[in-house]
């Protein structure tokens, strides 16, 4: 059986100002940049890491690095693992959607909502998922760590939790770690949250 984890990626440029990154290049912030150093210290103690796997997005890969160099690793780049694609939204403030009918508020009411311009709903982020999960018993390593993003998080959660079409309204925090004893896809799985540097601080909205 393996381990794998999933970790948000800390404080990006973009929650910092409350803004929707999606798929656009925010960088981490100074202290996100820290929390990153300061987790992968902490959780070289408690975990033993084969493999990083990380979403393409800057500030996925700058939490990687730091704890890729704790373990001696490369970071490895998985597409899948990349932050849902807001369309027309990205890159607003959350003050500035606000005033927008168009945007899909309700959080619950998000599964076949496509944002318009290209965007990607929660069912579409599941789709793209669910290779991955399949892929997950093949690869080598027995304990894998994932680097991702807020929304993200949320369909991956509901997919080892099997309650898709529903989804966790919550986001992880910056810098949350998730443990889960992966027993293969399809399987119900529990998810042990663990909080290291700054994340038991850490808020953010999605």
């Amino acid at each position: 059986m393996k381990t794998i984890y999933f970790i948000r990626h800390t404080q990006s440029e973009a929650n910092l100002k409350d803004i929707l990154a999606s798929r656009q290049d925010f960088p981490l912030t100074a202290k996100g940049r820290q929390e990153a150093v300061v987790i992968a210290h902490e959780f070289k103690g408690i975990a033993q890491i084969d493999r990083i796997f990380c979403s393409p997005l800057i500030r996925a890969q700058q939490t990687a690095q730091p704890i890729a160099e704790a373990f001696g690793l490369d970071v490895e780049t998985d597409r899948r693992l990349t932050e849902q694609d807001l369309g027309i939204f990205s890159g607003l403030t959350y003050a500035e959607l606000d005033d927008r009918p168009d945007y899909m508020h309700e959080r619950s009411k998000r599964w076949r909502w496509i944002p318009a311009g290209g965007g990607e709903s929660y069912e579409m982020i599941a789709n793209r998922l669910g290779p991955f999960f399949q892929s997950l018993e093949s690869r080598q390593g027995n304990s894998i760590l994932f680097v991702t993003h807020a929304v993200t998080l949320r369909i991956v959660r509901a997919t080892l939790e099997q309650t898709l079409p529903d989804y966790p309204r919550g986001t992880a925090r910056n810098g949350e770690i998730w443990k889960v004893p992966f027993t293969g896809p399809g399987n119900m799985h529990a998810v042990e949250s663990i909080f290291l540097g700054g994340s038991k601080a850490a808020t953010s909205r999605a």
